[in-house]
């Protein structure tokens, strides 16, 4: 395993890219024979298998020592801040981790980009970010730009997420009406594993959401984003323990205490590549 980039303090965890392996290609072919069933029983028996995993998940999350969790999270978006995809790109949708939903967080991630350092020749600038806001119960999402945390209200749920409108009642940058593509995704999630299958809350919202956005960039002719997933070393699963549908969203990379785990040949090619995204 090789280094990508050097980290500027030494942590518990050393990135490192992991490579992709042949079960990549047989979870594609799980899913094309499950697209292919309309067998309710069926479908009815995955969503079980979910139900419980999620409830695995939950209790292992719930059970991480606090020092462990900050370790990992501290060790995640050190990893996120100095990959040659995050700094070079231009516009990324990400997350606002919630402490009790015990996600990885992302304020460090996120502080970085809404800072905008001029003078920092480490860190790319300009930096265009979107933001989850959920709309209704019916896996509605929309990713609005914002300019600062003072953007974010609570929820119903005391989950962050931007305002519809800005300060003066203007609405939003919506990014399925931007003029141009988004670079990178930075996903949330109850568990993963390497072949690129990842086990969202159930409602459905992200898996809905990447797959309209993927329409979208299809339909102007723009390069595909990279999905790239965070996740804590309790949430990544054997292979084959997350059972799939057609309607999941596979991710392209997932980033963990350990490193960087590869998946798919799109995914190499943009962590291997340090030039700009256009």
């Amino acid at each position: 395993m090789t280094q990508p980039y050097t980290v500027a303090r030494k942590s518990l965890y050393r990135p490192c890219i992991l490579r992709p392996s042949s079960f990549t290609r047989r979870s594609v072919v799980t899913l094309t024979k499950m697209s292919n069933s309309n067998h309710q029983d069926e479908l009815d028996a995955i969503s079980q298998k979910k139900r419980i995993l999620r409830t695995r998940v939950r209790k292992a999350l719930k059970a991480m020592e606090p020092s462990v969790r900050s370790q990992q999270d501290n060790a995640i978006q050190r990893i996120v801040l100095e990959a040659p995809w995050f700094r070079s790109c231009r516009r990324l949708c990400a997350y606002i981790s919630c402490s009790a939903l015990r996600e990885v967080d992302t304020s460090k991630v996120l502080s970085e980009i809404l800072q905008n350092p001029t003078n920092d020749d480490h860190m790319q600038m300009g930096k265009k970010l979107y933001v989850p806001r959920v709309e209704d119960k019916n896996s509605h999402m929309r990713m609005l730009k914002i300019s600062c945390m003072d953007d974010l209200i609570a929820n119903s749920m005391n989950i962050l997420e931007p305002a519809p409108v800005d300060g003066d009642g203007n609405g939003r940058e919506d990014v399925m009406q931007a003029n141009e593509p988004v670079d990178l995704f930075l996903l949330p999630g109850l568990a993963f594993d390497s072949s690129g299958r990842r086990l969202g809350r159930g409602g459905g919202y992200y898996d809905t959401f990447l797959k309209n956005y993927q329409e979208l960039a299809k339909s102007h002719n723009w390069k595909q984003p990279l999905f790239v997933a965070l996740s804590y070393s309790q949430q990544i699963m054997e292979e084959g323990d997350i059972p799939i549908t057609p309607s999941d969203v596979p991710v392209d990379a997932l980033v963990s205490p350990a490193g960087v785990i590869l998946i798919n040949p799109s995914a190499l090619d943009r962590f291997e590549c340090s030039s700009h995204i256009s």
